[in-house]
């Protein structure tokens, strides 16, 4: 950082990154969330539809098999789904009779991430007993491990292997990228390139089979790469061979590949920014831009730690080359710093979108370990730019300037061992929804109810208690705590001041145990009526309200 400047605006800039991070927003888009189907959840129907429609809170898009329909005995029903915008809709295409049927339904968010539920209706009446769908129909919409490791080797090379070409043609003299200096940066540019091009490909499958909830097997197929958004292909493919290009340039002595080999790091650098929540955050082109801006200022500083453990030591033996170098990347690491302020603050108030966000969601808690990874890394900055670096300036001597680069270099090794934590919390947040877990600790207040019928004690909850996919839970107890059975299954209605859901299909679960799966369209006060013949001739009703609250 050329000039002097005291601590003290350092310290106003802290302060900054963390009030501006933490500024209150609207909250952004996060997961698809379905908020309305025809028929509704546990309806029964004179005849059966020739259509099913699902309506979500945003775009959606198909997956290649994502949608199944099953009669009560879990046999499959003949259909074919269509996503048209926010509504996916499928059609039976063979003759149903009497009973009930289950749509399972799988499609990918416009962040690119997979969300899954069902809906249960019934014809003519409901099934006595209903057996439910095979496994593999309903896999998981959670991210693997692997996926995750794959995410956040691939961002450490690729930042590393970019920011090492950035810091050997923008902050090393020309003339002394020679011997040993550029041997040692070649090398390990190399090294996080291979890294990069491994973690990116080998991601690319492992991504395919979360988004589409299908197994190893099913990359032989043809289709199942067809059902994959256009975005992953062109991303991966602008990281692996930006990257290349980057770096194989790099190793190059030839002056004319300075400006290419630069170009095609950014391309690689930048190309991220294209997929995930950035994509489902509004306005769209500010929070893209914020994240190009992020990720460009990520891969100077950390290439820059990286370049100058490798080589200060060397540098430092010819004469004030070390210093020169250490000014420029210390002027350079200026405008990183702002930058990551500006364009991190910029991302989480559009993603995150609130204060309750970042303490109630898994998402803004990593979010909170990542900031402060980031402020210890901007510490440590500090400290080398106030203290070690001023007394490197100073030494006159080659031994001292030795010494001095030593020991900076120590410091430089830890702020960058700092920011490949960060990075690894960043790996682990990709796949995690902002809001899926959003006042979890305020839900679950009101998330369960008491009330009685006649001797008989009701305990009714609904989860997660937001808009779409729900599920109500109802407990018997008699008047000793042991679980209650009366002459009939209870039977439960849903309904708010705006729209009446009708009775839900329960199923007993257990001794007193019923559950049924609801799909809630909006917020508010949910009303569940529940009645229960506790013997041949009481019938009691009791109502319980439970609270919904928006995402």
């Amino acid at each position: 950082m050329t000039g002097r400047r005291s601590p003290a605006r350092l310290l106003l800039l802290l302060v900054g990154v963390a009030v501006l991070l933490l500024s209150t927003a609207a909250p952004a888009g996060a997961h698809a969330t379905l908020i309305s189907s025809d028929p509704v959840e546990g309806a029964v129907l004179e005849a059966a539809p020739e259509q099913v429609r699902l309506t979500f809170d945003e775009a959606v898009a198909a997956v290649p098999d994502g949608v199944q329909v099953f009669d009560a005995e879990g046999g499959p029903v003949a259909s074919s789904a269509a996503v048209t915008g926010s509504e996916l809709a499928v059609s039976l295409t063979e003759q149903v009779g009497p009973g009930t049927l289950m749509v399972v339904w799988r499609v990918l968010s416009e962040d690119g991430h997979p969300v899954s539920g069902s809906l249960t209706f019934s014809v003519g009446a409901p099934s006595a007993d209903v057996t439910p769908p095979p496994a593999a129909s309903t896999s998981t919409t959670t991210a693997p491990l692997a996926l995750s490791v794959a995410r956040w080797l691939g961002y450490a090379g690729l930042l590393l292997s970019t920011g090492l070409v950035a810091f050997c043609l923008l902050v090393v003299p020309a003339d002394q990228l020679t011997g040993r200096v550029r041997h040692r940066l070649v090398t390990v540019a190399r090294s996080a390139a291979a890294v990069t091009v491994v973690a990116w490909l080998v991601g690319l499958p492992l991504t395919v089979m979360y988004q589409l909830g299908v197994d190893t097997g099913a990359l032989t197929r043809s289709s199942t790469w067809a059902g994959v958004p256009t975005a992953e292909y062109a991303v991966t493919a602008a990281v692996v061979l930006g990257t290349a290009t980057a770096v194989g340039l790099l190793g190059s002595p030839a002056a004319s590949g300075r400006l290419p080999a630069l170009v095609a790091g950014a391309v690689a650098v930048v190309a991220p920014a294209f997929t995930g929540h950035t994509r489902a955050a509004t306005p769209e082109a500010l929070v893209v831009g914020a994240d190009m801006l992020h990720l460009l200022a990520g891969c100077i500083w950390l290439g820059g730690l990286v370049g100058l453990a490798l080589v200060l030591r060397e540098l430092a033996d010819r004469g004030d080359v070390g210093a020169v170098v250490l000014a420029r990347f210390s002027g350079l690491a200026a405008g990183v710093v702002v930058a990551l302020v500006v364009a991190g603050s910029v991302l989480a108030w559009r993603i995150v979108g609130s204060w309750d966000a970042l303490v109630s969601t898994g998402y803004g808690r990593l979010l909170l370990v990542k900031v402060a990874f980031a402020l210890a890394a901007v510490a440590i900055a500090a400290w080398n730019r106030y203290r070690l670096l001023a007394a490197l300036r100073a030494s006159t001597r080659q031994r001292t300037r030795r010494a001095g680069a030593d020991l900076l270099v120590r410091a430089l090794v830890a702020e960058a061992s700092v920011l490949v934590v960060v990075l690894a919390i960043t790996g682990f947040m990709v796949d995690r929804s902002p809001q899926a877990e959003a006042s979890a600790v305020g839900r679950e207040r009101n998330s369960v109810q008491t009330a009685t019928l006649g001797d008989v004690t009701l305990q009714a909850s609904l989860t997660p208690l937001t808009p779409g996919p729900n599920t109500l839970t109802l407990e018997l107890t008699d008047s000793s705590g042991a679980p209650f059975e009366g002459f009939d299954a209870p039977r439960a209605r849903l309904a708010s001041d705006d729209v009446d859901l009708g009775s839900v299909a329960l199923t007993n679960v257990g001794p007193g145990s019923y559950t049924a799966d609801v799909v809630v369209p909006s917020p508010g006060t949910w009303r569940v009526q529940v009645s229960l013949r506790t013997s041949e001739f009481d019938n009691p009703v009791t109502t319980v309200e439970l609270r919904v609250d928006a995402p």
